[in-house]
């Protein structure tokens, strides 16, 4: 599937917030006084990070391709 380069930036940048409030999530609970309660959430914080991470990069891999192919 084909996406603009305005796609992937406004996808990227979507990502790249909610990869910013994860973190601000992970770290609100894991500064409980009784973080172990929350364990759960927070490894699925962490899990939801490094998955957003990884479609944030491959986004932008996707953008350097595309400028790269329409460069002269």
């Amino acid at each position: 599937m084909y996406y603009t380069k305005e796609e992937l930036a406004e996808a990227k940048r979507q990502i790249d917030s909610t990869i910013h409030k994860l973190q601000q999530t992970l770290k609100t609970l894991q500064s409980k006084e009784k973080a172990e309660k929350c364990q759960s959430q927070i490894t699925l914080a962490r899990r939801r990070v490094k998955a957003f991470t990884i479609a944030s990069d491959l986004i932008a891999k996707e953008a350097e391709r595309q400028t790269e192919e329409s460069a002269p």
